[in-house]
C-alpha cells in the first residue's frame, strides 16, 4: 500500500544505532538520524549495559510520515531501547504512515525493546512492521508493545481507520515467532470476542532466549490471577520462549504489570 501523502520531511525519516563495546564499556559505535528524530546521550545501568532513549520533534506520527528504524545490537553488548513519550498516531484526511524496523541481535548479546504505548486517534491508519534477527541462542531480546483503542475519553475508541503490525522474529534464518496483526474497526467488531472483549488496551510481552521455568510461568498466572483490571495468559511459543498477553482498561496499569512481570524472580 503507498502512501498517498507527501512526506513532509521531503525524504524518509531514519534512526540508525549500533552498538559496540570498548574496553568493557558498551558504547555507541554508529548513530544516525534524520528530522524529526534525536538520539539522547545514553544513561548507564552499568558499564555494559545502556538505556537510548529517541527523542522526536514532531507531535507524533502524521499522515504521510514514512519512518526507518536500524537497531544492530552487536556481541557481549546490552541495551535498553526507549521513547520519548506516548506514540501518538494522529488524524488522516485520506493517506497513512508507515514505519519500518529492523532489529539485529549478535551472540551474547541483550536487547530490551520497550517503547512507549501507542495510541491510534479518530481516523489515523498506520503500517507498522518489525524485522528482528536473532544469530542464535545467545541472542536476547525483551519485546514490550502495548496498544491503546484510541482515545477512549474522548468518545475515540477504535475509531482509527486501520492499524496494521507485522512482527517477525528469526533464529539464524528461522522464523519463530510471527504476529501479524491487522486491524480494521470497518471489518471487525473490535470491542467484542476474540478481539478486546470490552478491554482498551493491549500488551505484548515476550521473553526471546531469556529462560523462563514452569515455576516462573505460574508465579505469571497467579500475578494475573490476583488483578480484576485486566485478563491474560502466559504460554509458551514453538521455541520454548514465554510470552504474555494482557487486556486492560489503562496504558498505566499493563506498564505497571509488565513491569510486575519483569521483576518476577525464579523460584
Amino acid at each position: 500500500m503507498r502512501v498517498s501523502a507527501e512526506n513532509k520531511f521531503g525524504k524518509k525519516s531514519q534512526v540508525r544505532l549500533e552498538t559496540e563495546l570498548r574496553d568493557g564499556k558498551v558504547i555507541l559505535s554508529d548513530v544516525y538520524f534524520t528530522a524529526p528524530f534525536k538520539v539522547m546521550l545514553p544513561f548507564y545501568v552499568r558499564p555494559d549495559y545502556m538505556q537510548v532513549m529517541v527523542l522526536s520533534a514532531s507531535a507524533g506520527i502524521m499522515e504521510g510520515d514514512d519512518q526507518e528504524f536500524d537497531l544492530h545490537i552487536k556481541e557481549n553488548t546490552s541495551m535498553e531501547y526507549l521513547s520519548q513519550a506516548y506514540e501518538k498516531i494522529h488524524k488522516m484526511k485520506e493517506g497513512m504512515a508507515r514505519r519500518h524496523t529492523k532489529i539485529v541481535v549478535e551472540p551474547g548479546a541483550y536487547l530490551k525493546y520497550a517503547p512507549l504505548p501507542t495510541i491510534p486517534f479518530k481516523d489515523s491508519a498506520f503500517e507498522n512492521s518489525l524485522d528482528i534477527r536473532l544469530k542464535d541462542r545467545t541472542s536476547r531480546l525483551l519485546f514490550q508493545e502495548i496498544l491503546s483503542c484510541g482515545r477512549a475519553a474522548r468518545g475515540e475508541a477504535f475509531a482509527y481507520r486501520f492499524y496494521h503490525n507485522r512482527v517477525s522474529v528469526y533464529q539464524n534464518e528461522e522464523l519463530i515467532y510471527l504476529d501479524n496483526t491487522r486491524y480494521d474497526p470497518k471489518l471487525f467488531q473490535m470491542e467484542g470476542l476474540g478481539m478486546y472483549e470490552g478491554f482498551t488496551h493491549l500488551l505484548n510481552l515476550v521473553f526471546f532466549h531469556i529462560e523462563k521455568s514452569e515455576d516462573w510461568m505460574g508465579q505469571v498466572r497467579d500475578l494475573l490471577d490476583e488483578r480484576e483490571d485486566i485478563e491474560g495468559g502466559v504460554t509458551r511459543i514453538s521455541n520454548g520462549d514465554a510470552a504474555v498477553r494482557i487486556l486492560g482498561r489503562s496504558a498505566e496499569a499493563l506498564l505497571k504489570i509488565s513491569e510486575d512481570i519483569q521483576n518476577l524472580r525464579e523460584v
